[in-house]
């Protein structure tokens, strides 16, 4: 059975949130800033101070048999599992994957560049 990775981004908004959740997530918005966020299987949680909404990305592998919407649905357990985990709740989450398999990286081939002067 063949292996595939899918990378996910997992979109969301908070659940209406007492000042105790608020306080909380905002001492942390430093840690979950957008530019700490990377693809891995335990994926990460990034917010904005607004707490509005949040992105979730994560790696999910799968084999050749798994659907889309397999893929998403274990995506969207973690990011329920996360946003819980950083003490709030969730609603209206939106996922979009990628097969990496599908990715193709285009490397510049400097032997070809032409200079007009």
């Amino acid at each position: 059975m063949a292996r595939k990775t899918y990378q996910v981004t997992v979109r969301g908004k908070f659940a209406q949130l007492d000042d105790k959740q608020r306080a909380a997530l905002l001492a942390k918005a430093d840690e979950h800033d957008v530019f700490r966020a990377k693809f891995t299987e335990e994926g990460t949680v990034t917010y904005e101070r607004s707490l509005l909404a949040f992105t979730f990305r994560c790696l999910v592998p799968a084999t050749e048999e798994d659907r889309e919407a397999n893929v998403i649905g274990k995506a969207e357990a973690l990011a329920a599992a996360a946003v819980s985990g950083i003490g709030a709740g969730y609603r209206d989450l939106k996922s979009v994957s990628t097969d990496l398999d599908d990715i193709k990286i285009r490397r510049r081939d400097h032997r070809h560049s032409y200079h007009h002067v």
